[in-house]
């Protein structure tokens, strides 16, 4: 890889090695470098053992699972197996500890399970099934959280690690801020801080979307509202207000400024919510549908999009897939956290458009199909001023700029 870096931005440096990064051309020396071939990284994160970390209930199903991971295709275009490189027992001995829950206490000294970090935007955003189980044999009532919104965190949450574990949750709690509302209702970043009652209602329709999409899955629904300080008392009576006309419940939540005290209203709520569920789980779509239907699915259902648009090289990547058996998982977006759409400059609720769908592939041991939406990268996108240039040591040893 040669870029020139004399006449070129820092961003547009970053945004050329993600390019490179995600499209490698390796084996290109001599015969001793390998195969000439096309590979690329993708962020720990997204990667497939750390999803299959997070899924896997025990040892035996670690095992079985890594086995199961399609490491490429041979020249027939058939799948070869990790299992059938004979590094299964390897990998087995290097995640042996890393398979047990990370015990940790909150400032209150209240039991949190911590476990795996698989991200809701490119992987399936939830923590180890076996944290989840643990922690259902040790309490009466155990939170955990789907990271980015309904339209990806819920959706996986439900759709992957509850249909994998057979789990079904009581009750769902769906975060709001009024910061994040006037965002969707057209205000800009640098003035979030000020009073704007009509952006919070403009913005409610952003709400209502992700509480609809949980509401169809079966789950009951109650909205936190999480205060901010710059929050006033009439942004947050309209958000309880549009709340009430959606005959859902809402509580203030102010864990952040009080603690555990300024979480009991709505903890109260969650738990009569749970005491009353009935306690049933709705999937959108069958694993027997076809993999586009499955997308299509998803797509016109939580995303509220017209339809989808796959490009040729998805096309071909579905066909191979169903004709090796490979098609019966789960679906999982990696799509933008910033917009219910596939492009993060859409706001609110929008309609009207169609998902764009350009790259598909299996996890096959984490038991999932991964659909690349958009311009989603699989690599972290880097800030403009990078962590890197603020680190150093001095002669004494001294280090600076890690925090």
């Amino acid at each position: 890889m040669s870029i020139d870096l004399e006449n070129i931005t820092w961003r547009r440096t970053i945004d050329l090695c993600d390019r490179q990064l995600r499209n490698c051309e390796v084996g290109l020396g001599s015969k001793f470098d390998g195969f000439a071939h096309k590979t690329g990284f993708d962020i720990v994160a997204a990667s497939e053992i750390m999803t299959i970390m997070a899924l896997a209930k025990d040892m035996a199903d670690l095992r079985e699972r890594i086995g199961r991971i399609v490491v490429a295709y041979n020249r027939s275009n058939k799948p070869v197996f990790a299992r059938e490189l004979n590094c299964v027992g390897s990998m087995c001995v290097i995640l042996r500890d890393a398979l047990q829950p990370n015990l940790v206490q909150t400032t209150e000294h209240t039991p949190v399970f911590i476990h795996c970090g698989p991200f809701g935007n490119i992987a399936h955003g939830c923590n180890s099934v076996r944290a989840t189980r643990l922690s259902l044999k040790l309490a009466p009532y155990v939170i955990t959280e789907a990271g980015f919104a309904a339209d990806l965190g819920a959706e996986k949450f439900l759709h992957i690690k509850c249909r994998q574990a057979d789990l079904t949750p009581s009750a769902g709690v769906l975060v709001a801020t009024v910061r994040a509302l006037k965002y969707h209702g057209g205000i800009e970043k640098e003035a979030l801080g000020i009073e704007n009652v009509k952006a919070v209602r403009i913005g409610c329709a952003n709400l209502q979307t992700h509480a609809e999409n949980v509401q169809k899955y079966g789950i009951p629904v109650v909205i936190a509202l999480n205060r901010f300080p710059t929050d006033t008392p009439a942004e947050l009576d309209a958000v309880q207000e549009f709340c009430a006309t959606m005959g859902m419940d809402c509580a203030l939540s102010e864990v952040v400024a009080r603690g555990g005290d300024g979480g009991i209203e709505l903890a109260k709520k969650v738990k009569a919510l749970a005491d009353n569920s009935v306690g049933e789980r709705v999937s959108l779509y069958d694993l027997k549908d076809p993999i586009k239907t499955r997308i299509e699915t998803l797509a016109r259902e939580v995303y509220r999009a017209d339809g989808v648009d796959f490009t040729p090289e998805a096309e071909a990547a579905i066909v191979r897939l169903e004709q090796n058996d490979l098609s019966e998982w789960p679906i999982c977006m990696a799509k933008t956290q910033a917009s219910l759409s596939d492009d993060s400059k859409q706001r609110n609720a929008p309609r009207g458009w169609r998902l764009q769908v350009r790259e598909v592939k299996v996890s096959n041991g984490a038991g999932f199909i991964i659909v690349v939406t958009g311009k989603m990268m699989l690599m972290p996108g880097m800030p403009k001023q990078s962590a890197v240039n603020l680190i150093d040591i001095d002669e004494s040893g001294r280090i600076s700029g890690l925090s």
